[in-house]
């Protein structure tokens, strides 16, 4: 993983991001030799494609309709 003090990426800074997109690796800004951030690329698949990855992978059991009995409920009072 790549690190970079701070001053030198406020003056680089869109170069630095370009390149985290670019080589896919994270980069650590540090200050005063501790770390500050870690700027990581963002995920390729957006969010909506994501939606419904887990079809079929899952499996219900009982009813999801039917409330809990009263007894439950008065078990966490």
């Amino acid at each position: 993983m790549k690190t970079m003090v701070v001053s030198e990426f406020k003056a680089k800074c869109i170069a630095a991001l370009k390149e985290v997109q670019r080589t896919r690796e994270p980069m650590l800004i540090t200050l005063r030799s501790k770390p500050l951030v870690l700027i990581q690329p963002a995920a390729e698949n957006p969010a909506g494609k994501q939606l419904g990855g887990l079809k079929g992978k899952m499996e219900i059991y009982g009813d999801l309709i039917q409330a809990d009995s009263a007894d439950d409920w008065d078990m966490l009072a």
